[in-house]
């Protein structure tokens, strides 16, 4: 039910940010803009399920299918799983992880 919860709140999330969305810098389509809030909604949906990843201390951003990673992981082990998950995101060109951690 927890995993349900959030994945549902993640898609409203995305259904509200398509609805107002406007393109920002360096994206030059609206269709990108679009693009890119999809990816980070499904990453974010897949940390939301992951018991190993703090989907509420990582945050995620999107520009061009390229997937930002920053925050913080309690291990290594959290922040290397945490780009495994993004990696294999359907979408996501590339990761760049930016995510500290911190015992």
């Amino acid at each position: 039910m927890k995993h349900t919860a959030a994945t549902l709140a993640l898609s409203g999330l995305l259904a509200f940010t398509a609805v107002g969305c406007a393109v920002t810098r360096d994206q030059s389509t609206v269709g990108e803009y679009v693009d890119d809030a999809t990816i980070t909604t499904r990453v974010k949906a897949k940390f939301a399920e992951d018991p190993t990843v703090s989907a509420m201390a990582i945050s995620v951003e999107t520009l061009r299918g390229t997937v930002q990673l920053s925050g913080f992981a309690k291990s290594a082990t959290e922040k290397s799983h945490a780009e495994k998950i993004a990696r294999s995101t359907s979408g996501v060109k590339g990761v760049k992880n930016d995510i500290v951690v911190r015992p």
